[in-house]
């Protein structure tokens, strides 16, 4: 039995019809490649092999009405892959965009929450031919960007034949007198818990007015970008587009540039959404703000599947300059990175342990009745997740291309999340379509975005 920290409790609390908080991953795959030739039944049989070796596809959720707690994880005992694993074909002509139709239904689903936590979708018809797409989704109280790439590497292989690994152990059963007296234990440790993090988070909080009085560099404040399309209260409907760009060309941007890839695609986001916006007429003179989780796995010690911070970044979206724009990007997210090493790796931990399920439910039942402000909390949320640099084999087929869809969050409507793999990097990009019908238009601006970039010169110094 394993208890869900508060972190990882916090994104099913958070979860609403609205708001499904689910980490999807889309692959196109070459099904040539796979041993024996591809049959649904056969790319079934590969993955049931692999089931044991991954334990966070036999985790499910267990709580008891005495619990005072956060739930806890135990093994399904009752596990069936056919509530898991499903098929669809894309329509004709089995393009991105058809692709990205289905993509966009399947991130909208909720998850059964009385099953392990997760689902796969494999799309035949890819390109209108034998290609085959598979959408991998996860909630995200089970992984977070670096989990969700790690649980999809235990599915991978350099070779097309490789065996199936090693099972690896079980979570145990749980019963409801278990989870209510262990939770009772932590219930009992929340005031002493309290007692720490208030003085620590007053000490950041009085570090953070001295940087910013002293002159130092902060990160962005909240509520601080402009209101954008992108920001409104959303639907439970989903739209996904997709970009691919070539991961060398990156690099060149960042060696003429003295910065690093994280640096570049930043810039190229920026770059793409100050077009999209000045297409229609849309773009403001404040630069928009994005929520950007940080991992900070190995630099804290608390518990849970969710080891993440979180950093706002300017985006200068206002730098009408490509190469203006991303020197003040660079610079902004190293203020940012600093900042956010400071307030320390664990203080947002250290807050979602101290609440429980009273409080947190008293929260959610609260924050639609409060109207949404004038400026939004952030603009959109952005990742950069590191992928694998090499040729790898998705359950015996090829992998060609890889796309990450993160969840849409507190008001903002936009979520754009990169992934590299084997030198090009895929963008997904996740919205609302009751905001943003023209999704596709965005992701068409990351190619023009990086080319910009490639055609400046080195930036002067003055």
């Amino acid at each position: 039995m394993q208890r869900l920290s508060g972190l990882d409790a916090f994104f099913l609390y958070l979860e609403s019809p609205t708001q499904p908080l689910n980490i999807c991953c889309v692959l196109e795959l070459d099904p040539s490649t796979m041993p024996g030739g591809y049959t649904f039944d056969g790319l079934r049989e590969a993955l049931s092999a692999r089931m044991d070796a991954v334990p966070e596809f036999r985790l499910k959720l267990a709580d008891s009405q005495l619990n005072f707690d956060h739930p806890v994880w135990t093994d399904d005992g009752d596990f069936d892959l056919g509530r898991h694993l499903h098929r669809a074909a894309v329509p004709a002509p089995g393009g991105p965009r058809e692709l990205a139709e289905i993509c966009g239904h399947v991130a909208g689903l909720p998850l059964d929450r009385d099953r392990p936590l997760w689902e796969m979708w494999v799309i035949e018809g890819l390109h209108g031919n034998e290609a085959l797409a598979v959408v991998l989704k996860v909630h995200h109280a089970v992984v977070d960007g670096v989990g969700g790439a790690n649980l999809l590497a235990q599915l991978c292989s350099s070779v097309p034949d490789a065996p199936a690994p090693a099972p690896a152990t079980r979570s145990g059963a749980a019963n409801p007198l278990q989870i209510a007296a262990s939770g009772l234990l932590a219930a009992g440790l929340r005031p002493w818990r309290l007692a720490k993090v208030i003085p620590a988070t007053a000490l950041t909080l009085a570090q953070t007015v001295l940087r910013a009085r002293g002159g130092g560099h902060t990160m962005a404040a909240p509520f601080a970008g402009p209101p954008t399309p992108f920001n409104g209260r959303f639907t439970k409907r989903r739209n996904v587009a997709l970009a691919n760009l070539d991961l060398e060309d990156v690099k060149k941007v960042k060696t003429t540039f003295g910065v690093t890839v994280n640096d570049v695609v930043t810039a190229l986001c920026a770059g793409a959404l100050r077009q999209f916006l000045l297409d229609r007429g849309e773009l403001t003179d404040a630069p928009m703000v994005a929520s950007v989780p940080v991992s900070v796995r190995g630099k804290s010690d608390r518990p849970g599947r969710n080891q993440t911070t979180w950093m706002l970044c300017r985006l200068e979206t206002h730098i009408d300059d490509p190469g203006q724009r991303l020197r003040s990007i660079a610079a902004g997210n190293a203020a940012a990175k600093d900042h956010a090493a400071a307030l320390g790796p664990s203080l947002l931990q250290d807050w979602t342990q101290v609440a429980g399920q009273t409080m947190f439910g008293a929260a959610m039942k609260l924050l639609p009745r409060i109207p949404l402000p004038e400026k939004p909390p952030h603009n959109l949320v952005m990742s950069n997740v590191p992928g694998p640099q090499e040729q790898l084999y998705f359950l015996g087929c090829r992998l060609d291309a890889m796309y990450p869809l993160g969840p849409i969050i507190a008001g903002a409507a936009l979520n754009i999340t990169v992934m590299s793999l084997n030198g090009r990097l895929g963008v997904g990009l996740i919205a609302c379509p009751d905001l943003v019908a023209d999704l596709w238009d965005l992701a068409d601006a990351f190619p023009a975005a990086l080319k910009e970039l490639l055609n400046c010169s080195e930036p002067s110094h003055d």
